[in-house]
């Protein structure tokens, strides 16, 4: 991943609604959710979470699949991998034991 990718993930991820249906998504794992549950689960009108996941979309950390008249959203969870290896790609100076509490930490919610 380049650093004009990252930033772009990073942006889409700095504001609390998108920051909130990220994690929501993480949890509903490679199933995803309907958008209007996601609103539902938030609290958020219907029409403020379409611009939310649009911009979540756009930045490539959502999949997005029709079901009729819905939408489902789940994670790209390669992308999410690559984010995740570009943070830790140079960890700790090529000594992974001191990376070890941040990779079972990422680990233990799998």
């Amino acid at each position: 991943m380049d650093i004009k990718t990252a930033i772009t993930h990073f942006s889409a991820l700095a504001q609390e609604t998108r920051l909130e249906v990220f994690r929501l998504l993480v949890k509903a794992g490679s199933d995803g959710m309907l958008a209007g549950d996601i609103a539902d689960a938030l609290g958020v009108r219907q029409n403020t979470m379409s611009s939310n996941l649009s911009v979540l979309s756009n930045a490539g950390l959502l999949q997005s699949q029709r079901e009729g008249r819905f939408i489902r959203y789940s994670i790209d969870f390669e992308n999410l991998s690559e984010l995740l290896s570009f943070l830790m790609e140079d960890c700790c100076g090529g000594d992974p034991e001191a990376c070890q509490a941040a990779i079972d930490k990422i680990m233990k919610c799998c």
